[in-house]
């Protein structure tokens, strides 16, 4: 589709097939298409499977029935984060994580390294392509491919279903704020399922798109991305994410140091800002506050939908508020921003 490919955890990637802003566009007010088949998947069989999980996740698998999933955290025993994923919930005998690309062995690992009871984990990532289609008409492009009826599937829960003569497994999932699915299919029929859903799609406005619309679209919706805004160093309270973390439950790797760090408060939190003058704020750019830095961006970029410059960073508690002017430094040239709350955009 003569995409431009960029190297993106080891992957040859599409950063886009035609633009960018077109493609982010089409998914916000239509559909669009993404490959998403560097996200690996780690599966855990047994009948001790869910037990094993819920040890080593921070939010509660007791809560979910077969079907469901949820989003989490696997976390180091100094409560960082080795990285954040989705936890499906086949059946009590079979877990399946969806992880970050980067981190598939380092993930693979960790769970051989607290293996316990009566499971087997495998590293199945090679087997499955994944596919995402997002956006307002998913929904409507997906009926025309499978006979289960899609309104029987709510958000964050799967199901095996055929599309277009394939058995695969279905999930109302994505990241990037809009309602869509996220496919796990024999790689072997991953381009036919690609082109019959480009296909249904084409009465839509579907677009292909690539990893900058896929960046900016999880961007206006402050969902965070493994190696930018969280990683090994940053903790669930800095980073906001304590409403996957459920200390109530039975003993979980790194409960007790969450329990200390949140009575001890954090120093620093993640926080969203919008650029108030001309510019756009990059990854990365120095973050200044009287003149003193103070942090730099781990997300940003210009927002196709609010057209406007956006983006995310970690600040010292005490200019963490609402309102709090910033100066961001390009090269030389500052560049003035204010932090907002988050997400920057809400779907009406």
């Amino acid at each position: 589709m003569n995409a431009r490919m960029v190297d993106f955890a080891g992957w040859e990637m599409p950063v886009q097939y035609n633009s960018a802003l077109k493609e982010h566009l089409a998914v916000r007010n239509s559909v669009g298409l993404f490959d998403v088949s560097h996200m690996g998947q780690l599966e855990i069989r047994g009948i001790d499977a869910l037990e094993f999980t819920q040890n080593l996740t921070s939010n509660d698998l007791s809560v979910l029935t077969d079907g469901q999933a949820q989003y989490s955290t696997l976390l180091y025993p100094q409560g960082t984060i080795v990285d954040d994923i989705i936890v499906y919930r086949i059946n009590t005998d079979h877990i399946l994580i969806c992880v970050n690309a980067s981190n598939q062995d380092k993930n693979h690992q960790w769970l051989l390294e607290h293996k316990k009871g009566r499971v087997q984990i495998q590293n199945t990532s090679a087997e499955y392509a994944q596919l995402a289609l997002q956006g307002p008409k998913s929904q409507q492009v997906l009926q025309k491919l499978t006979r289960l009826n899609l309104d029987l599937i709510p958000y964050f829960t799967s199901a095996y279903a055929e599309v277009a003569g394939v058995q695969l497994l279905i999930s109302r999932t994505g990241y990037t704020g809009e309602d869509g699915f996220e496919f796990y299919l024999p790689n072997t029929d991953a381009l036919r399922i690609w082109w019959e859903l480009l296909e249904a799609g084409k009465d839509f406005g579907i677009n292909a798109a690539g990893l900058a619309a896929r960046n900016t679209l999880r961007l206006e919706v402050s969902y965070l991305l493994y190696g930018n805004d969280i990683d090994e160093t940053t903790n669930v309270w800095e980073a906001g994410l304590d409403w996957i973390v459920k200390l109530e439950k039975d003993s979980f790797v790194g409960q007790k140091e969450l329990l200390r760090l949140r009575n001890a408060g954090v120093k620093r939190k993640l926080v969203g800002f919008e650029v108030t003058s001309r510019g756009i704020a990059r990854d990365h750019y120095p973050i200044l506050i009287d003149g003193q830095k103070v942090s730099e961006i781990s997300s940003g970029s210009y927002s196709p939908s609010l057209k406007k410059s956006i983006g995310l960073a970690y600040l010292p508690v005490q200019h963490a508020n609402t309102g709090q002017v910033l100066d961001i430094d390009n090269r030389g040239r500052t560049i003035h921003a204010v932090v907002v709350d988050t997400p920057f955009f809400r779907r009406r």
